[in-house]
């Protein structure tokens, strides 16, 4: 885990918030394109919605998530959908706790 990598990505308070709302995505998202539930995550359209940013700026952003493990992607058909890397939060959490 590379704790400045995953500083950086925290440092923009629209990924913040993006990481806030898959905590729960039933509450702050409608209902997926062709999936049932949550289960895999939410569709990077609905993501796209609540910014109100253009499509390259959140694939951006949740590409970057990605990269440091952040977030999971799980691609169904032609859309991908996101959801929380809980463990990998905990894990950077725990590594802030004892590090500073």
């Amino acid at each position: 885990m590379n704790i400045i990598e995953i500083n950086k990505v925290l440092s923009n308070k629209v990924r913040v918030d993006i990481l806030d709302w898959l905590k729960d995505m039933e509450s702050n998202f409608p209902p997926q394109i062709n999936v049932p539930d949550f289960g895999n995550g939410v569709c990077v359209c609905h993501i796209q919605d609540k910014t109100g940013l253009s499509q390259s700026t959140v694939s951006h952003y949740l590409t970057m998530m990605h990269k440091v493990d952040l977030i999971i992607a799980t691609r169904i058909g032609k859309w991908t959908y996101y959801r929380r890397n809980e463990k990998m939060i905990g894990e950077y959490i725990d590594l802030l706790k004892n590090s500073l």
